[in-house]
């Protein structure tokens, strides 16, 4: 439950846990998630790789290696990603592995192989899901680096469209390439956008439609815990 609100706080409790009862499996990986959330990458990575020897389960394999990644062996975070049990992993885990293993390429200045990394069939899926919507922003930022303004707006659109639950700043960044400033969001009217270089709001009934943007059934934002990117 504290996760999100107070990071800190949720590690204190998993780490009182951890103290009182080391040897179960759901401790462990709680601790270590919990570690993770606030930056402590050595510890979470060593109490998710003994919740996975405990447990058995693979789940965590892109959240130890963001972890490397964290502690800047972008190496050892590709190892981990091309792990065998990658396979057997359901498809937000899996696309949350490639999302990392193109941070690790781009980590050793490696955009275009990041690319690849990250051109995957699910590219072609528009269904609302958080894991949608982060694999269709990361391939959008790859596409930016690389200077590939057309398609990276084409995607962070992408990304927004399908963000519901606002797991992305794909808003945020789709505005910075329009030349366009966010300035309000309205859950009834939609999202009012202006130039960039203009301060004022429009009025109401004023509002540009066409120039700008002003419609909030496909738009979203926010970030996560640890920019895997």
């Amino acid at each position: 439950m504290l996760l999100d609100e107070d990071p800190e706080r949720a590690y204190a409790h998993a780490a009182y846990a951890r103290r009182k009862a080391s040897r179960v499996p759901g401790v462990r990986e709680a601790s270590g998630v919990a570690a993770y959330t606030v930056g402590k990458w050595q510890e979470a990575l060593s109490d998710l790789r003994a919740a996975r020897r405990m447990s058995g389960r693979d789940s965590f394999l892109a959240i130890m290696a963001d972890c490397e990644r964290g502690l800047g062996r972008p190496e050892r975070a590709l190892e981990i990603t091309g792990d065998p049990a990658a396979a057997s992993l359901d498809t937000a885990d899996r696309i949350e592995l490639r999302i990392v293993a193109a941070g690790a390429r781009r980590d050793m200045g490696d955009a275009k192989a990041a690319l690849a990394e990250l051109q995957v069939p699910e590219l072609k899926e528009r269904r609302a899901r958080p894991w949608v919507a982060r694999l269709f922003y990361a391939y959008a930022d790859v596409l930016e680096e690389l200077g590939r303004e057309d398609d990276a707006r084409e995607y962070f659109s992408r990304a927004s469209a399908v963000d519901s639950d606002g797991v992305t700043d794909a808003d945020e960044r789709l505005a910075a390439i329009e030349g366009v400033e966010l300035v309000d969001v309205d859950t009834e009217d939609g999202i009012v956008w202006t130039d960039a270089e203009e301060q004022e709001l429009p009025e109401a009934d004023e509002a540009p439609v066409g120039e700008g943007r002003d419609r909030r059934d496909d738009r979203g934002g926010g970030r996560a815990p640890r920019d895997r990117y």
